[in-house]
């Protein structure tokens, strides 16, 4: 969780030009990085008023890194390489396309399927899902070969971490493609198969429903399980406030995806349930385990 952008690796090793769908949070995030990276940068976003948002969050957070040094490049040669719109024939060419959209399989399929209707046949296709099977939403495209799953984590400019996702029928030259880009990012590549959760979100998501059944059952006040990890494992942030950061909603729907997958291990604690319900969802809302502020 630093506040410091990871420096890329190579300007040239990322695509030249890289569309994403969905400028929210982490579809913001990874139009950031790439950006920083030395990509030209679409976004599309499913109306006027959410891509203009879209570039305003970008804009904002591509400032934030100029003024804290992460990168050398002007801002005004950051900003020209961004554009946003709604149309997705914007991505016509685009050598990778990543869907960034709300961790919603039949969301996530609909969008799959329009971005392969506006990309050239040698375009790369991935998908930001945490949790959900890459071959199933594979099942959306005609060429699923083209197709993996590259899952940033929240904060996408800070983290260090890239999984990538092979599907049971992505191409190998892509995942080295993949690990590539990675790299040029300044980041980290762990490739894992296509199995429930993957790796970071079925371990992440295990400890974060401990952590809350714990909080449930008043065996601590949040801040000192979290304590007891930060200082007792090392971790950047506890299982609660990582949770918050996340956000509430996310982990909710990842626990769901895991417990129909894992069975009852993974079934999500009433204490989550309910605080979604109450539209308490972490940092976002500005309350989640904790109070949170700007």
């Amino acid at each position: 969780m630093s506040g410091q952008d990871p420096e890329p690796l190579s300007e040239t090793a990322t695509p030249a030009r890289v569309g994403v769908l969905g400028g929210g949070r982490m579809g913001a995030g990874i139009a950031h990085a790439f950006l920083l990276a030395g990509s030209q940068v679409v976004v599309v976003e499913r109306d006027e008023a959410s891509a203009a948002a879209a570039g305003e969050r970008i804009r904002t957070s591509l400032q934030r890194s100029v003024d804290r040094g992460s990168t050398t490049r002007a801002i005004a040669a950051l900003e020209s390489a961004l554009e946003t719109g709604v149309d997705a024939g914007s991505f016509a060419d685009a050598e990778l396309v990543i869907e960034a959209v709300p961790e919603d399989r039949a969301l996530k399929s609909e969008s799959l399927r329009r971005i392969e209707a506006a990309v050239s046949r040698t375009a790369a296709i991935a998908s930001n899902t945490s949790s959900i099977s890459i071959e199933d939403l594979a099942s959306a495209l005609q060429h699923p070969e083209r197709f993996l799953g590259l899952h940033f984590f929240n904060p996408v400019p800070a983290s260090s971490l890239i999984e990538i996702v092979v599907g049971g029928s992505t191409n190998q030259e892509l995942v080295d493609d993949a690990r590539g880009w990675t790299e040029a990012l300044g980041k980290t590549p762990v490739v894992v198969a296509d199995a429930p959760g993957f790796a970071s979100s079925r371990l992440g998501v295990a400890l974060a429903l401990e952590a809350i059944r714990m909080l449930e059952e008043g065996v601590a006040t949040a801040a000192d399980i979290d304590a007891a990890m930060e200082l007792g494992y090392r971790h950047p942030a506890g299982p609660l406030r990582t949770t918050d950061i996340v956000g509430l909603d996310v982990r909710l729907g990842i626990a769901e995806e895991l417990h129909a997958a894992l069975g009852e291990r993974f079934a999500p604690p009433q204490l989550l349930r309910d605080l979604v319900a109450d539209g308490h969802l972490g940092r976002k809302t500005g309350r989640g385990f904790y109070e949170w502020s700007e």
